[in-house]
C-alpha cells in the first residue's frame, strides 16, 4: 500500500512552505499526500467571533483546495473538514494511517511562550501522532541532508509509529547524529543515550549514526547550539507523555523547539518503560529525554 502523509493546510504562505517540504518527504517515500484543510463554520465555534475564521463557505474552500492539489508534482487527495481541527484530524488519520502528520507553525516569535498556542501542541495534546512541524521562517525546501536526533540516555518505548520514522530516517539517506546535552561536560553518557536509542530500534536499518555531546545548562539551547554548529536541517525529538500533559506543558523542552527552532522538528511521541539498573545518571527535566 502506499504510503501517505497528511498535510494540514489553512492556505497561508507558512501552509505553502510545510506543503512544499511535504512534497519532497513524498518523492523520497514515493508517498501520496492528503492534503486536509479543516473548515470552520459552526456558529458554536469559539473562535467564530475572533476573526480567526475564514468567511469563505464550504464549496469555495473545497474548490480552492482542489485547485492547490491539481498543482502538485506528487499524487495527492483534497479533505475539507467540518468541526474542531483535533478531531477532524483524528478521524484523518484514522481512516489514511498516515506515517506522519505535516503542518506549519505560525510565527509566534514575539509572543511569550505561555502565551502561544499552536497547532502542533494541540494535536500533542489530542493524539500521540507523528508530527512534522515547519517553522515559519525556513528557506530550505529541499529534503534534510543532515538529521539530528535528540535524546539523553531515558529509556523508552515505541509502537508502530517507530516503524515510520525509520522509514522516513532511511528514505532520507542523510547522516544522522545523535545529540546528548548535560550541564556537566562529562562525554561518556552520549553512549549511554545512544544505548537506549538502538535498544528502542530506531537506528535499525541506518547508517551509521554518530553521537556529539552538547555542554550546556539549558536542553533548549544546547539542542539549537548543536542545530546552528552542524548545519543540520531536520531535528528529531522523541517525546514522553508527561511532556505532553503536564501542567508546564509550554516550559517542556518539546515546547520550546517547536516555537523556536529554526529546522523543521519531528516529534515522535514514546512511552516510558521501567529503567533497568544502571549506575545514577542526570536526573531528567520536564520536556524530552533531556537530563539538566
Amino acid at each position: 500500500m502506499c504510503p501517505t502523509l497528511l498535510v494540514l493546510t489553512d492556505f497561508s504562505a507558512g501552509a505553502n512552505r510545510s506543503l512544499k517540504v511535504a512534497v519532497n518527504f513524498a518523492h523520497l517515500l514515493e508517498a501520496q499526500l492528503v492534503v486536509l484543510h479543516v473548515h470552520r463554520d459552526s456558529l458554536l465555534d469559539p473562535e467564530r467571533f475572533t476573526g480567526k475564521l475564514s468567511g469563505e463557505s464550504y464549496e469555495a474552500t473545497m474548490r480552492a483546495l482542489h485547485s492547490l492539489v491539481r498543482q502538485l508534482p506528487v499524487p495527492a487527495l483534497a479533505e475539507v473538514g467540518q468541526g474542531l481541527l483535533p478531531d477532524v484530524v483524528a478521524d484523518a488519520i484514522r481512516r489514511y494511517h498516515p506515517l506522519l502528520v505535516v503542518l506549519s507553525r505560525p510565527d509566534a516569535e514575539n509572543i511569550p511562550d505561555e502565551l502561544a498556542t499552536t497547532t502542533a501542541l494541540q494535536l500533542l495534546r489530542s493524539s500521540s501522532f507523528p508530527l512534522l512541524v515547519v517553522p515559519p521562517a525556513t528557506t530550505k525546501m529541499t529534503a534534510p541532508r543532515h538529521v539530528l536526533l535528540a535524546a539523553d540516555g531515558g529509556e523508552f518505548g515505541v509502537d508502530e509509529h517507530g516503524d515510520a520514522l525509520r522509514h522516513v530516517l532511511a528514505a532520507l539517506h542523510a547522516p544522522v547524529t545523535l545529540v546528548h546535552v548535560t550541564e556537566s561536560a562529562t562525554q561518556h553518557t552520549a553512549a549511554q543515550a545512544y544505548e537506549t536509542v538502538a535498544g528502542a530500534g530506531l537506528t535499525r536499518d541506518l547508517p551509521r549514526v554518530s553521537t556529539n555531546h552538547i555542554c550546556h545548562a539549558s536542553p533548549t539551547q544546547g539542542l539549537l547550539q548543536a542545530v546552528a554548529a552542524q548545519r543540520a536541517d531536520l531535528l528529531v525529538v522523541l517525546a514522553r507523555p508527561r511532556s505532553v500533559w503536564g501542567e508546564l506543558f509550554h516550559r517542556s523542552v518539546t515546547a520550546q523547539l517547536l516555537l523556536h527552532s529554526p529546522v523543521p522538528v519531528l516529534v515522535l511521541p514514546v512511552q516510558n518503560t521501567p529503567a533497568r539498573k544502571r549506575p545514577p545518571r542526570p536526573t531528567e527535566t520536564d520536556g524530552l529525554l533531556y537530563s539538566i
